[in-house]
């Protein structure tokens, strides 16, 4: 059953369309990736989904629901996680604060000793590596990343939008990420991640669509699309080796 089911979204910045006419389904239980160049407009229409931006045209269903232009805290609360390129945690409180206020926000059946609880669940489900009151300022990117992971799956989601997770990581980090998307799958929540890292694309999604200037250029299972020339010609190069 589609999760996610976007039909001919679009979204325009005065002259410029960021996304054109864009349609695809997110099947529940699935890894789904979203890649394309810079610029290609993963992130306008990551914020399209997550209720940051309205798009102009088209819609969008969440969990059997229309929710085209629904806000971000009204997201949130209907089960839609995500993270950032750029982690926004605020950076004067600790770790484990950071997290406490996206499972206080996010899950309202969770009171009192719960939220904590939570919170220390959701940090320790991530392997973060830092002490829990470690100060966001002074955390590096990768262990923002982890940060960034534990708030928004503190909230209880039942669709996660992750934007580039693995920017920046090593190759252990990578090989670290990805043992714990395939348990955060595993426990049932539905992944979409726009990623430039192919490796982790191809070995963690079932399906992918590629964007191009706004547009979608090509979707489909992550094989057959990674071998498609649109795509090597946009994206990959004709000289990428699967």
């Amino acid at each position: 059953m589609a999760l996610l089911e976007l039909s001919g979204v679009t979204r325009r910045f005065g002259g410029l369309t960021a996304v054109n006419d864009v349609t695809f389904n997110v099947e529940a239980g699935e890894i789904f990736g979203l890649i394309g160049p810079n610029g290609a407009g993963k992130t306008t229409l990551l914020s399209c989904l997550a209720g940051d931006l309205r798009p102009n045209a088209g819609s969008v269903r969440f969990d059997g629901r229309d929710t085209t232009g629904l806000p971000a805290d009204r997201m949130c609360r209907l089960g839609l996680g995500r993270t950032f390129q750029i982690p926004r945690p605020f950076p004067n409180l600790s770790a484990f604060e950071n997290v406490l206020v996206a499972a206080t926000f996010g899950d309202p059946k969770l009171h009192g000793e719960a939220v904590a609880r939570r919170a220390l669940e959701m940090l320790e489900y991530v392997k973060f590596p830092r002490p829990i009151d470690t100060i966001a300022s002074h955390l590096n990117a990768a262990q923002l990343k982890r940060l960034d992971l534990a708030r928004a799956l503190a909230s209880h989601p039942k669709l996660l939008l992750l934007d580039e997770l693995a920017a920046g990581l090593t190759p252990g980090e990578l090989t670290s990420m990805a043992t714990l998307l395939r348990r955060i799958r595993s426990d049932g929540v539905t992944i979409l991640m726009v990623e430039h890292v192919m490796g982790l694309i191809l070995e963690l999604c079932d399906r992918l669509s590629v964007l191009q200037y706004g547009e979608l250029i090509a979707h489909g299972d992550a094989a057959t699309v990674a071998r498609d020339e649109r795509v090597r010609e946009a994206y990959l190069g004709h000289d990428y080796v699967l």
